[in-house]
């Protein structure tokens, strides 16, 4: 195992599966029989790694750690895996149903974002097709107002010009 691996996964061995978590650098497994519900190894494991973490938490990453520098928390993995040896027990009912709950919530969520993105999204199609409206609009006038900025600025000297032009013509092809 290392910082790519999988962090939750079971390994089937026989009649017993393998079950491991890591987190923040530390793996805690567990061997379970065949029949033992997936769910609650897990929830067994994150007991252990949200206990580990705050009573252990920053000495982990001591590079002159003692071997087992860390047996003081036997007893609480002792406590822990009484309450899930039985499976039926209703702590553990109770758990599995608050977690249910807890995805259940989640994936409202979830749905529900993706309800307001798909609003969101036709949205923003709106106002992107007014955005090309109005773009297109304000095209249109700054032609215009270059067009009228234009004969404003050069139409009095074409005026002249062509008033002089026609006298010109008028006086020298006429007489």
């Amino acid at each position: 195992m290392n910082e790519n691996s999988e962090e939750k996964c079971s390994i089937e061995s026989g009649n017993y599966y393998f079950h491991y978590l890591i987190q923040n650098g530390v793996c805690y497994m567990t061997i379970c029989e065949r029949s033992y519900p997936r769910q609650f190894a897990f929830s067994y494991l994150e007991e252990l790694a949200k206990e580990f973490s705050m009573s252990y938490g920053n000495e982990v990453e001591k590079r002159n750690l003692r071997p087992y520098a860390f047996v003081k928390f036997d007893t609480f993995m002792q406590k822990t895996k009484k309450v899930y040896q039985n499976t039926r027990t209703q702590h553990n009912l109770d758990r599995l149903n608050t977690e249910l709950n807890e995805v259940a919530n989640i994936m409202t969520k979830n749905l529900e974002n993706v309800l307001w993105r798909g609003e969101g999204l036709e949205k923003m199609s709106s106002l992107s097709d007014q955005l090309r409206y109005e773009s297109q609009k304000y095209k249109k006038s700054a032609r215009d107002l270059n067009l009228q900025l234009l004969l404003r600025k050069y139409g009095p000297l074409v005026f002249i010009f062509v008033i002089i032009i026609l006298v010109l013509y008028w006086r020298f092809w006429w007489y």
